[in-house]
């Protein structure tokens, strides 16, 4: 026994393959630390889901994390270093091996490296300031499945990188970079590009490839530019220094604000048929990003005022694993047809009409997760299982 031990304790010195990240001084390691200048951009941040991101703050994320592990019979440690990659960039282990779910299995992980790397403070705050702010290359060319912190080269300890060419601090070096404010898109991308299964055989995201036309994803997810202050330090005339800035709220389909009227509605008669067109203005899939999510045609028939029936399509991907049985995306091996409308495209879907009515009034509906995927995950929060409304129609039969 004491042999086996040894063997798989000098196994572990080879089990991290990836180089780590920068290490950051203890007055770097979190947003408190930003607060002092930076407080309202911080109290926005907060509100986001990248301030949510970490194992223990996203319902969602944690019974992912849990199912693959089950499922891909894998260690939930290795999981999360692997979904690390988006969720926690800044972890200092980035990559483990398939040896290590030995370690984990007789329970000699306990206090080693990965153990305290995903204890650490400094990712509890998932995508924070130290994130996006410490990325000082982006290597937009590497393979589709190179995402996160994989695709990112970090700056120095203590240097801060931004959109701003003029920005001083006594408290880091600042230095602009042109993804902040020329291309955003391609910060954006880093973790938003391509999402595959745990095996990265299936691809079950493509929001970079999808994605068309020249619009910046700030210009609605941290909102049109406004007057405001970057930092509170009275650097100009003792006062803060007057700039455009965005939200950092980070608005996504969880808002209800970005659903309305994201997608446009035309209804009409086809013989026997509703004919129900739906064209998406936006310059992505809609829905996208993650693959259970879904829309909702709800079709109300009636005959005058009373309501005869009550139709509903959902529009959303369908995975399977081992032997067809139902899955999360990440532990699928097969998918159904993507049934997401195109950016700048549309789809029209045909339901049946009902005998006797002679109007019909059509309401469209998103949710973050479908219900064989929060079944699955056993998903309590209600959100998952909340309609948001995006637009509706009516037109006489």
């Amino acid at each position: 026994m004491k042999t086996f031990i040894v063997a798989i304790l000098l196994l572990g010195t080879h089990l991290f393959g990836a180089s780590q990240v920068v290490h950051l001084d203890k007055k770097y390691k979190n947003s408190k630390k930003c607060r002092a200048c930076h407080m309202h951009i911080v109290r926005e941040w907060r509100e986001s889901w990248h301030a949510k991101s970490h194992y223990k703050n996203d319902e969602f994320f944690k019974r992912s994390v849990d199912f693959t592990a089950k499922k891909k019979r894998m260690s939930k440690n290795r999981v999360k270093v692997m979904c690390a990659k988006c969720h926690n960039p800044r972890l200092e282990v980035t990559n483990i091996g398939e040896d290590y779910d030995i370690i984990a299995s007789v329970g000699l992980d306990k206090g080693g490296k990965v153990d305290k790397a995903l204890q650490s403070d400094t990712i509890k705050e998932g995508i924070n300031c130290l994130v996006c702010h410490n990325i000082d290359k982006i290597h937009e060319n590497a393979p589709q499945t190179v995402r996160g912190m994989d695709r990112v080269e970090w700056t120095k300890n203590g240097w801060m990188t931004g959109p701003l060419g003029d920005a001083r601090s006594p408290y880091h070096k600042t230095q602009h970079r042109d993804f902040f404010d020329k291309d955003p898109n391609k910060l954006c991308f880093v973790c938003h590009a391509y999402s595959h299964s745990i095996d990265g055989k299936l691809t079950i995201a493509s929001l970079q490839k999808e994605y068309k036309g020249n619009q910046k994803c700030v210009e609605c997810h941290m909102g049109p530019k406004h007057k405001g202050v970057a930092a509170t330090l009275p650097i100009e005339n003792a006062q803060p220094k007057p700039r455009m800035v965005r939200t950092h709220k980070f608005f996504g389909g969880h808002k209800k604000e970005m659903l309305k009227d994201a997608l446009k509605l035309k209804l009409a008669k086809a013989r026997n048929k509703l004919k129900v067109t739906l064209k998406n203005p936006q310059p992505h899939n809609i829905p996208t990003g993650c693959a259970s999510r879904s829309l909702l045609i709800e079709a109300k028939f009636y005959k005058g005022t009373k309501l005869l029936d009550t139709k509903m399509v959902e529009l959303t991907q369908k995975f399977k694993r081992k032997r067809g049985r139902a899955s999360i995306p990440h532990t699928a091996i097969e998918a159904s047809q993507n049934l997401s409308i195109p950016a700048k495209g549309s789809k029209t879907f045909l339901i049946p009409l009902v005998e006797g009515s002679n109007n019909v009034e059509v309401n469209i509906y998103y949710r973050l997760v479908n219900d064989e995927v929060r079944n699955l995950l056993k998903l309590k929060e209600s959100r998952w299982s909340e309609r948001f409304f995006i637009t509706s129609g009516r037109v006489n039969l």
